[in-house]
């Protein structure tokens, strides 16, 4: 299992510092939460802040988009050479040509899906991704509690994309903690987010250490 811990759970007072020490302890993918304040009732960072995280880490990053108008601002943080991009297909009206677009900066492409969205909606569009992102709770704030439903939407998730990509990862955000990682892998989940449960952890590392089962 890779850990991407989101730095929406971060001290920004010391946000280089915290970027570091994950990355020092083991991470495998750094989590950039990007909210615009109007698909979620949030608002985070900037390419400006994600670039200072993107001199303090030494893994990659995997941005997420919690955004209207996905296009610019796919084109606003693509400089920055993450290792993924994910959007919501929910706020997408021409998915496909968004995955094109992230495709050809160099950047592997990854939809979200909200907790209420059903893994059918990618039928025809999973073959060109290289993940798919679950949310484990409603996306905009961290803290929150996880919703058990993602585990039975990952195993039919996990059906669909060894019929149609198999190469295709499947990563959870939300809630994850050492209480459900092991459904999560049993699931057929490689990639999870917790920001909670490894910012607030006395031992990072060993809150990392102990999602990667």
């Amino acid at each position: 299992m890779k850990v991407a811990p989101s730095i929406l759970s971060a001290d920004f007072g010391n946000l280089a510092r915290d970027v570091a020490e994950i990355c020092e302890s083991g991470c495998d993918l750094v989590h950039v939460d990007v909210m615009d304040g109007h698909f979620v009732p949030n608002l985070t960072i900037g390419p400006v802040v994600v670039s200072a995280v993107a001199k303090a880490a030494t893994k990659p990053l995997d941005i997420h988009l919690m955004v209207e108008n996905n296009t610019f601002f796919v084109d606003l943080f693509a400089p920055l050479k993450p290792e993924y991009i994910s959007f919501h297909i929910e706020e997408e009206k021409h998915p496909h040509r968004l995955i094109q677009k992230i495709r050809s900066y160099g950047i592997k492409p990854s939809i979200v899906l909200n907790p209420n969205t059903i893994p059918e909606e990618l039928e025809y569009i999973l073959g060109d991704l290289d993940m798919v992102l679950l949310m484990s709770v409603n996306p905009g704030f961290g803290g929150q509690s996880f919703i058990d439903t993602v585990i039975p939407k990952a195993m039919k998730l996990d059906e669909m994309r060894k019929r149609l990509n198999p190469k295709c990862l499947i990563e959870v955000d939300g809630g994850v903690s050492d209480q459900n990682i092991k459904a999560l892998k049993d699931a057929g989940v490689d990639v999870v987010v917790a920001g909670s449960y490894v910012f607030k952890h006395k031992d990072r590392a060993q809150a990392i250490k102990s999602l990667q089962i």
